[in-house]
């Protein structure tokens, strides 16, 4: 899958001009791109389109037009667009109120290293998590994790002929599975396999 370019990006005049039908494509999109794992876990599966998109948000809101300024942000967005081999995942932790929230994430240290994918007939892929920064103490996780899921060349093979899927999470404290993944979902995360 192509990175974004300052070529694959518009204006902020018509961005903003064609914002609410652009917006409600990514909503639509965004449908096909997220999987909840149990009723806390929520795995948002990015792309080149959605990673478009922020930027353009990004460049609405900061009103960039410098083409240094968006080009240092494409190098903080490229790197969740997946590459052809991979899925690049946001994992948010959500729980409203504060002090669950808290709780909780003292008890799920290290969760982000035990979500796995299993494309059927292949073993589970566990993620290579935060490679950008840590965001687990002693004390505590983070509410938000970028995980990157590393496939072989049979289970992509396996994935674009219909294979089920199945996402699990194997921490202690949060033990939750999900499958088969809906078939509108695998097909929309088998593009990133090209």
């Amino acid at each position: 899958m192509k990175k974004i370019s300052y070529s694959d990006l518009i204006s902020n005049e018509l961005y903003e001009s064609q914002r609410a039908v652009i917006r409600q494509s990514i909503m639509e999109h965004k449908k096909t791109r997220r999987v909840q794992i149990g009723p806390n876990m929520m795995l948002h599966f990015e792309d080149f389109m959605l990673m478009r998109y922020q930027v353009q948000e990004l460049m609405r809101t900061e009103k960039l037009t410098e083409e240094k300024e968006i080009l240092e942000e494409l190098d903080a967005y490229n790197p969740l667009v997946p590459d052809g081999r991979n899925l690049k995942v946001t994992m948010m932790l959500e729980y409203p109120n504060p002090e669950e929230r808290q709780e909780r994430l003292s008890q799920l240290i290290g969760i982000e290293e035990l979500v796995s994918i299993e494309i059927k007939g292949h073993d589970r892929v566990y993620p290579i998590a935060n490679e950008d920064l840590a965001r687990s103490s002693d004390e505590k996780t983070s509410a938000v994790h970028f995980l990157r899921f590393e496939f072989t060349e049979e289970s992509i093979s396996s994935a674009k002929n219909g294979a089920e899927w199945y996402i699990r999470c194997e921490h202690l404290s949060y033990k939750h599975t999900r499958g088969p993944i809906e078939q509108q979902i695998r097909q929309s995360l088998v593009r990133d396999f090209s």
